[in-house]
Formats: C-alpha cells, sequence, structure tokens
C-alpha cells in the first residue's frame, strides 16, 4: 500500500530570468519584469511529497523529521534570503525560473532520499503561479 507523506516549507529568494547569451530587448521581451537587472524576489512554498510503502515495524512511510532537515539543509539553508543567480551554484548557468528552480530542489532532496521513495515537488512562486515536478 502506497501512501504519501508531504512537508510544506518557505524560503524568500531573489532572482532574474534572463539569457546571457540574449541581447537585453530579446530578455526584455520574453522576461518582461522579470528580466529586471537589479533583480525581484519572491516568497517561495515548497511542498515536498513523499511516497513509498508504510513500514510494518514504525508505521511510517518516512520519519518527517527526517524529511524536514533534509528540506532545511538542501533547501532552506542553501537558498533562503539568498540571490538565486549569484549566490546558489545550480544556478550559475542556468535561468532560475520556478520550473528550473523545482527541478533542481527534485534533485537535491532526491539525493538525500532512500531510493524506494518517490518524490513529487511542488514549488509556489506567488499564490497562484506553481509548478510541479516528479522526475518524469
Amino acid at each position: 500500500m502506497k501512501v504519501t507523506v508531504s512537508r510544506k516549507a518557505h524560503f524568500n529568494a531573489a532572482h532574474r530570468l534572463y539569457r546571457k547569451d540574449w541581447s537585453f530587448e530579446k530578455n526584455e521581451a520574453v522576461f518582461g519584469l522579470c528580466n529586471n537587472p537589479n533583480y525581484h524576489g519572491h516568497n517561495y512554498e515548497l511542498i515536498a511529497n513523499v511516497t513509498g510503502d508504510i513500514d510494518a515495524e514504525t508505521g511510517y512511510v518516512i520519519d518527517v523529521k527526517i524529511l524536514k532537515e533534509i528540506i532545511k539543509s538542501e533547501v532552506e539553508d542553501a537558498f533562503d534570503h539568498k540571490n538565486l543567480n549569484l549566490d546558489v551554484p545550480e544556478f550559475k548557468d542556468l535561468n532560475p525560473t520556478a520550473e528550473n528552480i523545482a527541478v533542481v530542489i527534485y534533485n537535491k532532496i532526491k539525493a538525500k532520499l532512500d531510493s524506494k521513495f518517490d518524490l513529487e515537488i511542488v514549488l509556489y512562486e506567488t499564490p497562484r503561479n506553481f509548478v510541479t515536478y516528479s522526475g518524469k
């Protein structure tokens, strides 16, 4: 029997959407206000969904305390109050769109989870704009 355990987290980060290989005009046309050279910020909300079998001994799929620690070290400590373009190595050459941020978060958390678990990331950039990624 597969059950999903979820953990919510929050981080604040600044970013700029642009491609180094495009002109300012093309970046402006594609990314609009999100191309602000002085960056802009979001209050990101993250939901990490871990799916697996219930352990007969503990009754847990995963101890939420472990999931909390993984999210803290891999996401909150790495991204909170950071400029994603300048301070986070994963975005040195990767445009920090919500889609790319979700994939990076997925990869960082997945690497710390037992391979028996399925993972899905839901990342809210705003209360109305969010992306979902499950490794597929």
